[in-house]
């Protein structure tokens, strides 16, 4: 009995040390500076080489100083007010905070502070990110729009080009303000609406009406996604496509959009290769380039979409700024409408520059367009003639790398397990909507409001082993990266998914789009988050996922048991 006590001890301890290991390589390698306080006293008890390279202090000299002994902290009164602040509350942050390097140099930086418990006392932790060449665009920024309301800058086509940066701008930021709550919404009708069709029969009377809303929450979503695309801040996930495909899946979508006096007619290229790009983006690029061509048909006419393989040369690359020579994927999108003078082209991708009356067009269509061709790497041009129509052609560079598995919405029922998982979410609403969808397809479900909740929902969890975590990025207390950080020191075989509606460079600040982090974005439906799970849980990819789901539905329909 004595030495199983001792092999149960020894266990204990290599796993006690296995995790100590893992948090010390995750502590060491962040790309952020961290520092480890003793909560009664504020003194410093760990720091990263992050941090001491970014002050240039050596961790001899930081470790067991106050903290208010540096940068912004060094007046005492003021910070003992701070200090008692984040003792009561367990969390403090500050935005702009000029912290002081051994040379005298003030360097702005985001910090945050967290109250946690590390075995049977506090300690709280200072996250800190330097925000330098964030600021140095600022300034250039605000210098260079002062030099033009001084006059300086007079030139009739910069100021044009300037202008149209800051509605850009504008836009962005209006866009990100609103887009993490709006994609909150977003996912909670299209769940509890997809919920609700998978309960109806096929001829149920209701299904007309839960369509409906399936539209009208689609066209939302791909409002707010050319907002985002245009003001440069969606979430961008390419992925290798195939044109003849991707605008064969389209097909019935862009029809609806035309109308019955339109004629078109879609000439798919002969073995066209591949292109690398957010496939959201080439419906958003279609789209915006239909509409316009059936809004300049008022009376009827012919569009024609067609695909191609061309070769751009050095003579096509000198006459077209930006285009590098090699080989493309040709998109291009005809009409017979009335055409486009010659001033109209000058000014037809400037953003907000519209043709249409007032209150019909917002001017960022073709804004929108060209942005999503530059972001792939990719050159659009444009040939009119009035009376004559108008073709834009799209060229996206061709690419050898294999072809991606589509993601194909999930027609059959959607995978099932038994596994326990953490669902971590501030909204409750959406919190409440993945936990049911999870807990239907029969997997165990804790839930938490936030990082620190989580934490303490682990801890206390005495059933079978968390296997996967599906976390929203940006919460109040302690946001995803932070907690999984925390969790993974503890659970290495974690699986972490992260889920947000954020915007792109939000998200990026808090490290979930690096290289290799599986992520989600707002708004998902019931199919999608339950298919990204048990993959996940499967250890395999996307596609290695939806071919198996292939194979098993095909068994199914060939009456294989």
């Amino acid at each position: 009995m004595k030495g199983d006590h001792q092999n149960e001890n020894a266990t204990g301890n290599e796993a006690l040390r296995a995790s100590e290991l893992s948090y010390r390589r995750l502590f060491e390698a962040a790309k952020d500076g961290i520092l480890i306080l003793e909560a009664d006293t504020g003194r410093i008890s760990d720091v990263n080489p992050f941090l001491t390279e970014l002050l240039d202090f050596s961790r001899g000299e930081l470790v067991g100083t106050p903290i208010w002994e540096l940068g912004p902290f060094k007046d005492l009164v003021a910070n003992k007010v701070r200090f008692e602040q984040l003792q009561q509350q367990g969390y403090v942050r500050y935005e702009n905070l000029p912290l002081e390097a051994r040379d005298g140099r003030k360097i702005p930086v985001e910090f945050v502070s967290n109250v946690y418990l590390a075995g049977d006392h506090n300690v709280i932790q200072c996250n800190i990110r330097d925000i330098s060449e964030r600021k140095r665009a600022e300034e250039q920024f605000r210098a260079l729009n002062a030099e033009l309301k001084q006059g300086v800058l007079k030139h009739q086509q910069l100021e044009g080009q300037f202008i149209g940066a800051q509605k850009m701008e504008v836009v962005g930021q209006l866009a990100g303000g609103v887009v993490h709550d709006f994609n909150n919404i977003l996912t909670v009708i299209m769940g509890n609406n997809d919920l609700m069709t998978s309960e109806l029969g096929p001829a149920s009377p209701l299904r007309e009406y839960t369509e409906e809303i399936q539209h009208a929450t689609e066209r939302a979503a791909a409002l707010t996604q050319q907002l985002l695309i245009f003001s440069r801040k969606h979430t961008v996930q390419p992925v290798v496509l195939d044109l003849n495909d991707t605008v064969k899946d389209l097909d019935k979508m862009l029809r609806r959009l035309i109308g019955e006096h339109i004629a078109m007619k879609v000439v798919p290229g002969k073995q066209t290769g591949r292109v690398k790009a957010d496939s959201g983006y080439i419906w958003q690029l279609l789209m915006n380039l239909v509409i316009n061509a059936r809004d300049a048909m008022p009376n009827g006419g012919k569009l024609s979409i067609a695909t191609n393989n061309v070769t751009l040369d050095e003579n096509y690359a000198r006459a077209h700024t930006g285009v590098i020579p090699g080989d493309y994927v040709m998109l291009s999108v005809s009409d017979t409408g009335t055409g486009l003078t010659e001033e109209v082209k000058a000014h037809l991708f400037q953003a907000f520059f519209t043709t249409k009356p007032e209150g019909k067009g917002t001017g960022l269509g073709l804004a929108t367009c060209q942005t999503i061709v530059q972001q792939s790497g990719g050159h659009i041009g444009i040939y009119s003639e009035i009376g004559r129509g108008t073709t834009f052609k799209v060229y996206l560079p061709r690419v050898e790398q294999p072809l991606a598995v589509a993601a194909r919405p999930q027609t059959g029922p959607l995978p099932r397990g038994t596994e326990t998982l953490l669902v971590v979410e501030d909204e409750p609403s959406v919190r409440h909507l993945a936990r049911s969808i999870l807990e239907s397809q029969g997997y165990e479900v804790l839930s938490a409001a936030n990082g620190q909740d989580a934490l303490r929902a682990a801890r206390e969890h005495k059933g079978a082993p968390i296997r996967l975590v599906v976390t929203d990025v940006i919460m109040p207390l302690m946001g995803g990266e932070v907690m999984a950080k925390w969790l993974k020191a503890t659970y290495p075989d974690l699986k972490i998914l992260y889920t947000s509606g954020y915007t792109d460079d939000a998200i990026a600040q808090h490290g979930a789009l690096e290289a290799g982090v599986k992520f989600l974005c707002k708004p998902y439906t019931p199919a999608t988050l339950a298919c990204k799970v048990r993959a996940m849980l499967d250890n395999e990819t996307d596609s290695a996922f939806l071919r198996k789901q292939d194979v098993a539905s095909g068994a199914k329909s060939a009456g294989t048991p």
